[in-house]
């Protein structure tokens, strides 16, 4: 894009394009020059405050304009890391051959310049229009007071994060068709949660899955493991075949069941195997919450919790729990969620069932009871936190630390320093019911000899107590509402996440029904029940 470009102010709009022979004369916004001017003969004077409506304009007029022109050193100079903007801009034409550029600023909106960029992809004989939306934001310099683009790779293109770049040419991996577990094909645009997964699978899995590679403009991430991904075709290659262990139904329901609530994700996995029968993103960030969220978990931790209790025999569910209005360990006071009743006479299975803080904030102050404990019994019979799950795609496995002072008794709760996601969860959930510990698989482990995790699992009577919490949960509980209809061979637990900063809890929800297990999460979502619990009710219906 060195060569060939003409701009013109056309109804008030900006348009700069690129190709053809020769440079036209043109008139940008505010009169600035074809070159966007030399950054020295700006006035030496030294501004301070936010860049004015006249700045931000002619700004992002002079930075379009040299990036059209194909000088990635000038388009850089009027931005405030002109390093990293210049490499950038480079590979914009050299890496990802994109030519005959036409960028077209709209309306700013304060200090941010949304813009449109079309353009062609040509490599080696082969070219199709490519076109997207981005958008700049002008900020003024720190040292120099000057008007600036403030820099980000998401400039170039809204997919670029810090190290990516856009490479043209034959894909680094060959296509796959990913396949659900009954054969059923798994194509983007009937599963949208499914994209980043089946970009992470095409990236450890296509070689192996016997495809060959074709022709694309594609982000090459900084991150291996993130895999890549495809932004345009221009010659399709041949996909090989990757069976999953997916069940088409159940990923559709739980596509549809995440639509409820705003940046929620749910997991639905079999609890016999291991085998992940479903997961689904509702975010706007895109973000794959469901496997990578590093988030407090709320009372579904109590889960893991009680296990830990009932093996050290501290209590059973049928034992003696006083649930009082508060309680206190090490200073720190701990309370019911509101409108709870206290009750000093009640059991440990009403207090599981009720979510009871405070019953399990005293529990722990019991002998035989560490600050080691909690941690000991998530990795030894839970299998969580130990960072060895090798599910088939890139994965967070919990974080259950060794907590001493008042997070000793947050932990127990899902709070203080415990991070999960629904991945997570739904395992818990699954090790509950059964007593084993499956690590959760996307592939079958088989289709590259991968060692899978292991742990203890549960013995039978422990497993035994825990079925009958949760289904009192589930029936009569504080999941029953959201489990209504399901049959009474149920089991659930809720959670409520407090997040600093947040007015509103996070939502937690996991149960299972049959040999389905499944964990939600909404963020900002409420009490477990409101949020969550709709949607792990939806999935295990369908499930």
């Amino acid at each position: 894009m060195r060569k060939g470009v003409k701009a013109a102010l056309v109804g008030g709009v900006f348009t700069v394009m690129v190709g053809g022979a020769g440079y036209g004369a043109y008139n940008l916004v505010n009169g600035v020059t074809g070159d966007g001017g030399s950054p020295g003969s700006e006035s030496a004077e030294v501004k301070s405050g936010p860049p004015t409506d006249d700045e931000v304009r002619e700004t992002a007029a002079k930075f379009l304009a040299a990036w059209a022109d194909g000088d990635a050193r000038q388009a850089a100079a009027y931005t405030n890391n002109s390093g990293e903007a210049a490499a950038a801009l480079t590979g914009f034409r050299e890496d990802a051959h994109l030519t005959k550029a036409k960028l077209v600023p709209e309306k700013a909106s304060g200090a941010r310049v949304p813009f449109s960029v079309s353009t062609t992809v040509s490599y080696k004989g082969k070219s199709k229009p490519f076109a997207y939306d981005s958008q700049l934001t002008v900020v003024r310099g720190k040292t120099t007071g000057r008007a600036l683009v403030d820099w980000s790779p998401a400039v170039v293109h809204p997919s670029l994060e810090k190290g990516d770049t856009l490479v043209t040419g034959e894909a680094a991996t060959p296509p796959i068709q990913a396949v659900d577990r009954a054969g059923t094909v798994l194509r983007k645009k009937d599963y949208p949660s499914l994209v980043p997964l089946l970009d992470a699978l095409r990236e450890k899995y296509g070689e192996s899955a016997g495809g060959k590679p074709g022709v694309e403009l594609y982000v090459e991430r900084a991150n291996e493991d993130a895999g890549s991904r495809t932004l345009l075709t221009l010659a399709q290659g041949r996909p090989g075949k990757l069976r999953t262990t997916l069940s088409a139904g159940t990923q559709k329901a739980a596509e549809q069941a995440v639509l409820r609530s705003d940046e929620s994700s749910v997991v639905a996995v079999k609890p016999s195997t291991g085998e992940i029968l479903a997961v689904a993103n509702n975010r706007k960030d895109a973000f794959n919450a469901a496997f990578l969220g590093t988030s407090p978990p709320g009372s579904t931790m109590k889960i893991v919790s009680a296990a830990m209790l009932i093996d050290k025999g501290v209590t059973k569910a049928s034992g003696p729990a006083p649930c009082p209005a508060s309680a206190t360990w090490q200073s720190q006071t701990f309370n019911n969620l509101k409108g709870m009743t206290p009750n000093e006479s009640a059991t440990f299975s009403e207090d599981f069932a009720r979510s009871c803080n405070t019953a399990f904030v005293k529990l722990i102050d019991e002998d035989g009871v560490s600050d080691a404990s909690l941690s000991e019994q998530a990795r030894n019979n839970f299998g969580l936190g130990r960072g060895d799950w090798k599910v088939g795609v890139p994965t967070f496995d919990g974080r259950i630390p060794e907590s001493t002072g008042p997070n000793r008794a947050a932990n127990a709760i899902g709070q203080g320093e415990v991070q999960m996601n629904p991945l997570n969860m739904a395992s818990v959930t699954a090790t509950a019911m059964t007593g084993a510990f499956h690590q959760p698989v996307i592939v079958p482990a088989s289709l590259d000899d991968r060692d899978l995790a292991t742990a203890q699992g549960l013995r039978a009577s422990t497993v035994q107590q825990l079925r009958q919490m949760m289904n009192r949960t589930a029936v009569s509980g504080t999941g029953a509402r959201a489990m209504a209809g399901l049959g009474s061979d149920v089991g659930a637990k809720t959670g409520s996440a407090e997040i600093d900063g947040h007015e509103t809890s996070d939502s937690w929800f996991t149960g299972y029904r049959g040999d389905v297990a499944a964990a939600a999460m909404a963020e900002r979502g409420g009490h477990g029940g409101d949020s969550a619990g709709p949607i792990v009710a939806a999935v295990l219906g369908a499930g």
